[in-house]
């Protein structure tokens, strides 16, 4: 193998390795802790659980995909 042909091999191998390593990492789940003084069954606190919710997607998180929410 001649030297041009395996420094231009070596640069392409070089160029192409972050793309290929980025490509295989998993999304990264986020965390958010809630932390509620009410029941989990009062109405109110369902509701305000379910407009937080709404907001998050909106905002392009999905519970489950790249977001999780412990509540406590």
């Amino acid at each position: 193998m001649k030297r041009r042909e395996f420094i231009t091999f070596i640069g392409g191998a070089a160029a192409a390795w972050p793309l290929a390593a980025r490509a295989q990492q998993p999304e990264r789940v986020r965390r958010i802790g809630a932390l509620m003084n009410t029941a989990a069954d009062d109405p109110e606190s369902q509701a305000n659980v379910a407009v937080f919710l709404q907001g998050l997607q909106q905002l392009g998180w999905t519970v489950g995909r790249n977001v999780g929410i412990d509540y406590r």
